[in-house]
């Protein structure tokens, strides 16, 4: 039987949902990390927010988006978490009295079909360092893609578009959020650059 990595919650989504409560229910307070949509978009009302370094994980547009950011004939792109290097983004400390319930509302936004390694990482903030939940991608994942080539990554930004609009919006919101609270990414803005070049923004 394979072991288990450190902090790393069940990938069935109502399994991985009971693992979670039960590794939460040591910590004091829960935290959620959010590195791209969860900035602009985080749907639950926090307690607070920090600014927050996760190391080890960076983030990347490489997750397959066949619904959202995209349709299955042209599927877009979402950012996912991945192995390697480091993520800058923003934590969120779920108030205590409605904390079960949010948890819920976000575990079915981020993790209906459990596409997501869902785990619980150390994240920096100016305040200490917190245990946050984090939605990260194996990159063995059938939904995560190898970097693309320029050309097809313009390619999506023309034209993946889903029910929650195109990819190359998410891409400029999540720039954009980055930006108001003083993160920089540099693969971020090197594709903002290259959407401006080809004249898509």
């Amino acid at each position: 039987m394979q072991a288990i990595p450190p902090g790393l919650i069940m990938r069935d989504p109502a399994e991985g949902l009971r693992q979670l409560r039960l590794q939460w229910r040591g910590h004091r307070e829960w935290w959620v990390f959010g590195y791209a949509s969860l900035i602009w978009r985080p749907e639950f009302d926090a307690a607070e927010h920090r600014p927050a370094l996760v190391r080890g994980w960076h983030r990347a547009l490489r997750m397959r988006s066949r619904i959202n950011r995209g349709t299955p004939e042209q599927p877009g792109l979402v950012f996912a978490l991945l192995p390697g290097g480091a993520c800058r983004g923003v934590v969120y400390r779920l108030r205590a009295e409605s904390a079960e319930e949010e948890l819920d509302r976000l575990w079915a936004r981020e993790q209906p079909t459990g596409v997501y390694d869902a785990r619980l990482l150390p994240a920096r903030t100016p305040h200490g360092v917190v245990p946050a939940l984090a939605f990260t991608l194996s990159p063995r994942s059938a939904a995560c893609l190898p970097r693309l080539p320029d050309a097809e990554m313009l390619h999506v930004l023309r034209h993946a578009r889903g029910r929650y609009g195109s990819t190359l919006d998410y891409l400029a919101q999540t720039a954009m959020a980055l930006r108001e609270r003083g993160l920089h990414d540099r693969e971020i803005e090197r594709l903002m650059a290259l959407a401006r070049e080809h004249r898509l923004l």
